[in-house]
C-alpha cells in the first residue's frame, strides 16, 4: 500500500510540475500568430496578413509620427508586393512573449527581433536591416504593432547620400 501511495504521490507531483500555465499557453499561441504573420510577409500573402490583423489594428513606426490602420496596412502591403519588393527574407528571427500590465497599452505582447534581406523588383539592393517589431495579440489577432528599424541605413544602402543643410 505504501508503494501505491508513493507512486500516486509521485505521479501527481510530476503532472503538476510538467503542466503548462494558462499564461504560457497564451504566449505559445501568440508566438505562433506572429510566426504565421512573418511567413505571410515573406510570401507576400496579404490575405493571411488581413486575417491576422484585428479590425481595430493600429501600427506605429518606424518613424515617430507614423501610424496605420488595418485597411491602410493591407493596401500598403499589396502595393509593396506588386510594385516594390521582389523578395523579403527573414534571415534570423527571435520571438519573445510577455504579458504587460503596467503600461499605456496593457496586454499580451510578442517582440520579434529579426534580420531581413530585401531585394527590389527594379534590381536595387539587396538591403539588410535589423528590425524590432512588437505586437499586441488579443484573441488570436494582432491589435497593435510598433516597428523599429534604421530608415537612414536602408536609404544609404540604396545609394542615397545625406548632407547637412546649408547654413
Amino acid at each position: 500500500m505504501k508503494v501505491i501511495t508513493a507512486l500516486l504521490g509521485l505521479s501527481i507531483f510530476l503532472t503538476a510540475c510538467s503542466g503548462t500555465s494558462e499564461q504560457e499557453k497564451i504566449e505559445k499561441e501568440n508566438i505562433a500568430v506572429i510566426e504565421k504573420y512573418i511567413q505571410a510577409v515573406e510570401t507576400k500573402d496579404t490575405q493571411t496578413m488581413a486575417d491576422l490583423l484585428a479590425d481595430n489594428y493600429v501600427g506605429y513606426g518606424p518613424s515617430f509620427s507614423d501610424s496605420i490602420n488595418k485597411v491602410q496596412a493591407i493596401e500598403n502591403w499589396k502595393n509593396v508586393a506588386e510594385n516594390l519588393y521582389d523578395k523579403i527574407e527573414y534571415t534570423r528571427t527571435v520571438n519573445i512573449a510577455a504579458k504587460v500590465t503596467n503600461a499605456l497599452h496593457p496586454g499580451n505582447f510578442v517582440s520579434d527581433w529579426a534580420s531581413l534581406k530585401i531585394t527590389y523588383k527594379d534590381g536595387r539592393g539587396p538591403v539588410y536591416l535589423n528590425v524590432n517589431a512588437i505586437y499586441r495579440i488579443e484573441n488570436g489577432k494582432i491589435t497593435l504593432s510598433r516597428t523599429f528599424y534604421n530608415e537612414a541605413d536602408v536609404l544609404r544602402q540604396l545609394g542615397y547620400e545625406f548632407s547637412a543643410p546649408a547654413e
